[in-house]
Order: structure tokens, then sequence, then C-alpha cells
């Protein structure tokens, strides 16, 4: 089951607003504000319960990318214990990563080689699964593969930002796009991982940004697209996972000032560099230490009869953060980053 602070707390949210709505309305009536309300609340459960979702995957496929370590690792796992068919995309198909889930999981589990950048390799996997379709046919498909970086942008490349977004855009547009007819011919899902990056414009994460966004967009088109034909679009956006997931880049802050030319060390001194890295290295040792916040998520996107069309993964004293985040005015956004210690010491250590 998803975290009740997060599986509820929107339902919950919009609940209190309607409930002292009511209170205003109807003053002191206190048997009539107790009738509305009871009811608002049974409403809000009947809307999310009415319909039942899969109870176990038996007869259907699901389609994971980056399934070497990670979330889609750990997902394969979930989903071949619950009866699914899983093709589970392996950049290694003979590493430990895989190799763990044929010797762990059943029968069921197919291995597959997936470069999500490279159209053949898509292609003869949309040709193995079409030959080993179960008889109920692909329910869904979890774009999880992707990459990490992080990095001012005056330090990148545009090669670094094309990476990038080859991984973790244009690589879940070509999956999608090649598997889609087969999701839309169970009525069944379509998952996307994205990031809190995609809507967090925070320092050192502009490459990775922009391809989260960017799918983010492609999600929300294909889900409104999709709604005739019976398919639902989920998007997963987690937070600080980085110490649960293969996702971290292991650069330091000699790799860094090795690849400047001499104007950039001028602007930006060695110290600020280990600094930089040190800070991002500690937040990332903050996070979740591992990821079953997510896989839930995912789960409940899959096999739920209502699955949210975003799913907001971070803790709960950050939830009402971020939720609210993306409706702030920019001069606010932006504001935020004043707050931060890192912010002022980058200040005084430019050009130093």
């Amino acid at each position: 089951m998803l975290h009740a602070s997060h599986h509820t707390m929107k339902p919950l949210f919009f609940s209190l607003i309607l409930l002292l709505m009511s209170h205003k309305c109807l003053g002191d009536h206190v048997l009539t504000y107790l009738a509305v309300a009871v009811s608002i609340l049974l409403l809000v459960g009947m809307v999310t319960h009415t319909q039942n979702g899969l109870s176990d995957g038996f007869g259907y496929g699901v389609l994971v990318t980056g399934c070497d370590s990670g979330f889609g690792h750990h997902l394969a796992k979930k989903l071949d214990g619950m009866g699914f068919t899983v093709f589970a995309g392996c950049l290694c198909p003979e590493g430990p990563g895989a190799q763990r889930l044929v010797d762990e999981g059943s029968e069921r589990m197919k291995i597959l080689q997936l470069d999500v950048t490279k159209e053949e390799h898509v292609k003869l996997a949309r040709d193995f699964v079409k030959s080993n379709l179960p008889e109920k046919g692909l329910y869904a498909v979890v774009n999880n593969a992707g990459v990490s970086d992080w990095g001012e942008i005056e330090w990148s490349t545009a090669q670094d930002f094309q990476r990038m977004v080859d991984v973790n855009l244009v690589g879940p547009i070509r999956v999608t796009i090649a598997f889609l007819s087969m999701v839309r011919a169970t009525k069944g899902r379509m998952l996307f991982v994205s990031s809190i990056f995609s809507f967090f414009n925070c320092l050192n994460m502009g490459a990775y940004s922009v391809s989260k966004r960017g799918l983010e967009a492609f999600a929300d088109c294909l889900r409104v697209e999709m709604a005739s034909f019976g398919v639902k679009v989920s998007i997963i956006q987690p937070g600080n996972f980085g110490a649960a997931t293969n996702i971290l880049s292991k650069k330091t802050s000699q790799d860094i000032w090795n690849e400047f030319d001499g104007a950039r060390k001028l602007t930006f001194s060695q110290k600020y560099i280990e600094k930089a890295c040190d800070y991002f290295q500690s937040t990332c040792v903050l996070g979740f230490k591992d990821s079953t916040m997510v896989i839930d998520a995912m789960l409940h996107a899959i096999t739920s009869a209502i699955p949210r069309t975003r799913y907001l993964l971070v803790s709960s004293m950050d939830w009402c953060f971020f939720y609210f985040f993306p409706y702030l005015p920019t001069y606010v956004t932006d504001a935020v980053f004043n707050l931060s210690s890192m912010y002022h010491k980058r200040e005084v250590m430019l050009y130093s």
C-alpha cells in the first residue's frame, strides 16, 4: 500500500476545503454540518474505491525498462511475484542484476537486452514480446530506464545534454511508440518515471531537469490522446532516492576541474567545485535508503482501477512544499534558493 500521507493527502486536502466552505455557509447548525462532513468524506471514499483493480497479474504481461538495478529491478521482482509475465529490459543481460532476476524469479521472468537509445534493440524487444505474450496481452509498459548527472550549465557541453535527453526523453518516446498498440489492445497502463526535478529547477541539475520536464510533457500529451482508448497514463515523481538506486554520478570534483578550460577556471574556483561536490553528495546521502515508496506507487499505477496521473514521492514533511511549488509565481520559486546556505557560499566563492 502507498503511505497514507501520499496516497490520501490530495483527496483529504480538497475534502477539508469543502468542509470549511460548508461550515461557513451553514453557520452553527452543527448537526447539519456534521451530516455534510460525513457525506463528503464518504463520497471521497466511494470515488476512490468504487472499482476494483487487478488483484493479480496472471495472464498479463508488463514491460519494464532499466531492470539491471534500482527501481526497475525491484519492480520486476514484485510483478513476477504477483503473477505477471515480466519482460525485464536490461542494458547488460549477462550482468549480475539480470542474472539475479533469472535466479530468483519464476519462469515468467523474461530478460531482454534493451538499450532504449538503440532503435534496433527496441524493435527486437517488440518482436520478442509479441511472440511471447501471455493470453491476456501486454497490460503495462514502465518507462523506468534513465541516467542522472549533475553540474552547472556552464560546466556542461551540448553533448552532456544530448546524452541525458537521448536516454531520459527520446528513449521512452521510442519505447512507447513501439509498444503502444499492444497496451491499447488491453486498455492498459503507461508509466513514466520522472523526478521532482521536472519542476524543481535547482542549481546543478539543468540537463537532468530538461530531460524530465520534456518527458512529462510527452506523458501529459499521451494521457489526453489515450483517454479515448481507455489507456491510463501515470507519471512517477521520486524525490531524493539517490542512495536507494544506482543512478548517481560517481564523478569527483577533480574530474570536473580537469574538464575546465582556462576561462572557466578563472570563473569557478577549485574550492567552490570541491564545496559543490561535497554538498551534492551529502544531500544525496540524506535521502531515502530504500525504494519501497516508489515501488508501491508503481504497483498502484499498474493495478488500481483509478490510478493517479502523478505520484509525488517525497517525505511527509516535504510534501506540501513540493506539491505547491509548481503553482507559485516565478519570483517566489527563484527566491527560495536564496534561503540555501550553498547559494550564498557560491556567490562569495565565484572568481575567488
